[in-house]
């Protein structure tokens, strides 16, 4: 969920361009106020175009030259500051900001290619796409045309590229093609419109079907990636954020940032159940799986907690502090030491899980958001 994005009510994308149109605060700003998240204030803006019919990972260079310095020792931890439009790059070793790069407008979310040669950051606000070396934090090319991405997706088999539009309330579906020139080519297959704010996105391990929240209507749509057409569309709790699929496919996680609940479906048979309700904290948000295929974290970001579940059970086995509002997770390779940004205290927070306490905060920018780390535990 963005916690800068308090803006929603945007109309549906007419067929001429249109002309720049205020938009007014959604049920999230009211419901999140609350909740220690402060108004960052109203602006205006107008609806982007159509994205282009194609788009090549590689083909469009970037206007100024690339931002080269030396490499850490190990990959480098990356941290997106949504409200500076710049990303951090963190030395794992020393926990110190290496330097900040610029991106695109309102940054959030952030994703691996299929070649696993550039770590693709979305930026919501300039419509485009910023690449990076995950080894060293250059900056590779920009990906312009992609129209509000505040999420990002590529399916396992690395055929589909899916992304949420957050403020335009629809989701874009694309063909993923290698390109002769290295990399991948996207086409736009299809628009889907949704309900109000589709948030976050998860595809199952067939590649098959996409599960999207949208979290100022209270629903979650699965989408067919062959037919590009919705599966079924359900009622959930309130203001529902990240998603999560188990390992077999059968059931799906949603983490009410609107309450304190992550809520359990069985998505296997032809309509989906809600099986269990498992209260985490307040404001349970996003999940980052343990990599055993058995727990899953998920960040409570009101409760200023992390909780890890047991998918066998349905439970909470564990619980771990972490301070100013806990957002987006990575695990590192050793499997006990969590990254969290903290939203609301501009910091990467490093938890040890062994001992159960914060172990560093390292100072970034202002609302940070993603964070991601090739030195990482798998992902399932």
């Amino acid at each position: 969920m963005s916690g800068d994005m308090l803006l929603r009510g945007v109309p549906a994308l007419p067929e001429a361009k249109p002309t720049p149109t205020p938009v007014g605060p959604s049920r999230r700003a009211v419901a999140l106020g609350g909740l220690g998240l402060a108004a960052q204030g109203l602006m205006s803006f107008g609806l982007a175009g159509l994205a282009s019919p194609a788009l090549a990972l590689g083909d469009r260079p970037k206007p100024r030259p690339p931002v080269v310095a030396p490499a850490p020792a190990r990959p480098p931890i990356f941290v997106l500051n949504s409200l500076d439009a710049n990303l951090s790059i963190i030395d794992p070793v020393t926990y110190t900001e290496i330097r900040r790069v610029p991106t695109g407008k309102e940054p959030h979310h952030l994703y691996l290619s299929p070649d696993e040669k550039s770590l693709m950051v979305a930026n919501a606000l300039s419509d485009s796409l910023t690449l990076f070396d995950p080894r060293t934090g250059a900056v590779q090319r920009v990906i312009e045309g992609i129209v509000d991405p505040y999420q990002l997706r590529f399916s396992p088999d690395m055929k589909w590229f899916v992304t949420a539009a957050n403020r335009l309330n629809h989701v874009d579906i694309y063909q993923a093609t290698p390109s002769p020139k290295g990399g991948v080519d996207l086409k736009l297959i299809k628009r889907v419109p949704t309900a109000k704010t589709p948030s976050h996105i998860a595809i199952d391990s067939r590649s098959t079907v996409a599960y999207v929240t949208m979290q100022d209507s209270d629903e979650m749509v699965a989408i067919e990636l062959a037919t590009q057409a919705p599966r079924w569309r359900i009622r959930v709790g309130k203001m529902p954020a990240d998603v999560y699929v188990t390992p077999d496919d059968r059931h799906v996680l949603i983490g009410l940032t609107g309450d304190r609940y992550v809520e359990v479906y069985n998505v296997f048979g032809a309509k989906p159940e809600r099986v269990k309700r498992i209260e985490t904290g307040n404001g349970a948000h996003a999940f980052r799986a343990w990599g055993d295929k058995r727990h899953v974290l998920v960040s409570n970001r009101a409760g200023n907690t992390i909780s890890r579940i047991d998918l066998q059970t349905w439970k909470v086995v564990a619980t771990y502090p972490a301070p100013g509002g806990p957002d987006c997770m990575d695990l590192l390779a050793d499997g006990r030491t969590i990254l969290v940004t903290s939203r609301w205290a501009r910091q990467l927070t490093v938890i040890d899980t062994v001992k159960g306490e914060v172990i560093k905060q390292v100072p970034v920018g202002r609302s940070p958001h993603g964070v991601w780390t090739l030195q990482h535990a798998p992902r399932n």
